[in-house]
């Protein structure tokens, strides 16, 4: 049995972290898990924690929390991989979500409840997902789900800024939602997949994915798979705004790729430019500014999935 090294935040999933994971804990030990724990007091302390644990030799980890925790985690573990030469591969990567989205652990098929995670960890069911790098401006990290640009970063920033003011309820995302349609204007810049331009004007978002889901279930970018070597591109023009909602509400149903104002695409290298160093979000949190160079690093890492999934 694998010894884990729970990376837990108790700021995720509106402060509910804590309450649930004592419950999470007893499943574990009752399943015969073993594990040791660590909570996280500032924003980047998983990664700092991670990455000290990962270059003492633990190489078993679990986020607990949302899918920033998750994102948190992956940096440490890379930053560790690429300053001492340790293969991504090594790494075993999983979650137990109580974050607000926990979108990643749609496109692993993982449950969304510590019982059903308990068991795929007994029975070591892990896939190898793709490290994917992003630069943005001076930052780098790199994506376990997804990335935006234009009105998701700022949307996310808007959130992510209630949140940090201690705003826990539902109707922060709704405030966010108004505030961001009001305030945020479109991006005019040039968008390249693989060296070729797809895109070149004026956009209002552009989204770029390893997994499919983000947003609390959303699919800007529905043909996007964890380990398939490719990045998928959704991006959205400057167009009228009913127009855009129409066609929008395409990202409950998976069709977004069947849209005729949308520009999809998908490679294993994507760069963005454009007229302004706007922000980028990276799996739900804030990590520089434009331009932004996306890589498929060819490199792979174990994560937590249901059987045959990926």
């Amino acid at each position: 049995m694998r010894k884990w090294y729970c990376v837990i935040n108790p700021h995720a999933g509106s402060g509910r972290t804590i309450s649930k994971w004592d419950g999470a804990r007893e499943v574990l030990i009752k399943k015969g898990i073993s594990f040791s724990e660590v909570l996280t007091e500032h924003q980047n302390h998983a990664t700092e924690l991670t990455y000290k644990a990962a270059l003492l030799g633990q190489r078993n980890f679990i986020a607990v929390g949302g899918d920033g925790t998750v994102h948190e985690v992956l940096k440490g573990i890379m930053k560790c991989s690429d300053e001492t030469g340790i293969p991504s591969e090594s790494f075993y990567l999983a979650a137990v979500s109580i974050g607000s989205g926990n979108d990643w652990i749609k496109s692993t098929g993982a449950p969304n409840d510590i019982e059903g995670i308990a068991d795929l960890l007994v029975a070591n069911s892990f896939s190898v997902q793709d490290v994917i790098k992003v630069e943005a401006g001076k930052a780098e990290c790199y994506m376990v789900n997804c990335c935006g640009i234009g009105f998701d970063s700022h949307l996310t920033q808007r959130v992510n800024l209630q949140k940090n003011q201690g705003k826990r309820n539902k109707s922060i995302y709704a405030a966010s939602l108004i505030h961001t349609i009001l305030w945020t204007r479109e991006l005019n810049g040039t968008i390249r997949v693989d060296g070729k331009v797809i895109y070149d004007g004026a956009f209002y978002c552009a989204s770029f994915g390893n997994g499919r889901y983000c947003g609390g279930g959303l699919q800007l970018v529905p043909k996007a798979r964890l380990n398939d070597a490719l990045a998928d591109v959704m991006i959205i023009p400057k167009l009228g705004f009913f127009t855009i909602l129409k066609e929008g509400l395409r990202a409950f149903k998976g069709t977004m790729a069947e849209s005729p104002i949308f520009i999809t695409s998908r490679g294993s290298v994507i760069q963005v430019e454009a007229d302004k160093s706007d922000i980028v979000e990276v799996d739900g949190e804030m990590e520089g500014n434009l331009p932004l160079t996306i890589s498929v690093t060819g490199s792979k890492i174990n994560v937590l999935a249901a059987e045959g999934l990926l």
